[in-house]
């Protein structure tokens, strides 16, 4: 099983100016440690289920373009952006761009986009939800597009674009990752579109993956073909073999990698801790 760490809380004791310094720290570690990739959040404000809104949260893309570099292996990603927040031409020229500069390393991780708050707190249209998912397919076709250097006119109900020209082009085409778990929308698209799904690890889990298959079923796809991954939240009170376990049962359900997020990951030697999971997951 193959695990990525995810960078969630950017508030630290001594404050912004120590950020930088400590995020390139956390990084390096990161990489030399062997998780497969390193993603942030695609958020403006802090998230409730980590701190107040009003807590440190760096911009995404701009964080990447940090960490690229910072680190030289690991894949790096947002989990995930909401697919409101940029232009899909303009989001694919970010994550071309990425690729780039990291030598063939950046995911496109995109999801629906569910934070009304932050939203309207900067003044980004927030539309209801059967209009969020239109703009996610359309914007899933135009990345296709622009990822395989087609830069035909793209006519669709909520994007037009009349030369989705996109140069540099990226050095490989970025993996797409879907997050969420939605069983008549999200999956579908995942299906449809997704080179990775990324979901919950809630007691439906498998479910969810068996109504994936279904949708790849419908849709002509091979279910082997997506990346099948999850969150996977990391408390510092369980061991590393506790947590092995955990991934034991995920990698029963079919779970191939996970993504790490955990609530101290400034303290001293957190990072080099849950890298012993890199190598503990390497046979799971």
């Amino acid at each position: 099983m193959k695990i990525g760490l995810q960078i969630p809380d950017f508030t630290l004791p001594a404050g912004p100016a120590g950020l930088g310094a400590a995020l390139g720290r956390v990084a390096r570690t990161a990489d030399d440690a062997g998780f497969d990739m390193i993603a942030v959040m695609d958020h403006f404000f802090q998230i409730g289920m980590v701190g107040p809104p009003e807590n440190e949260m760096l911009e995404g893309y701009t964080t990447l373009g940090f960490l690229a570099a910072h680190t030289s292996r690991a894949r790096l990603l947002t989990v995930m952006t909401g697919v409101i927040y940029r232009h899909p031409g303009i989001l694919v020229k970010q994550v071309s761009t990425l690729d780039v500069l990291s030598g063939g390393r950046a995911m496109l991780g995109i999801g629906a986009g569910w934070n009304e708050q932050e939203s309207r707190g900067l003044g980004v249209p927030f539309p209801p939800l059967a209009e969020r998912f239109e703009r996610l397919e359309e914007t899933l076709l135009i990345a296709r597009q622009m990822f395989d250097g087609d830069d035909q006119p793209y006519e669709g109900k909520h994007y037009q674009l009349e030369r989705p020209l996109n140069s540099p082009a990226p050095l490989r085409r970025p993996p797409i990752m879907i997050g969420g778990s939605g069983e008549k929308k999200t999956l579908r698209l995942v299906a449809k579109y997704g080179d990775a799904c990324n979901l919950f690890p809630s007691p439906e889990l498998g479910r969810k993956l068996d109504v994936l298959r279904e949708h790849c079923e419908r849709e002509g796809r091979d279910y082997a073909e997506i990346t099948k991954t999850c969150l996977f939240p990391a408390d510092p009170a369980r061991s590393t073999a506790e947590m092995v376990d955990t991934l034991g049962s995920l990698a029963g359900l079919g779970i191939q990698a996970v993504i790490v997020n955990t609530s101290n990951l400034w303290e001293p030697g957190r990072v080099e801790q849950l890298g012993e999971l890199v190598s503990a997951a390497a046979d799971i």
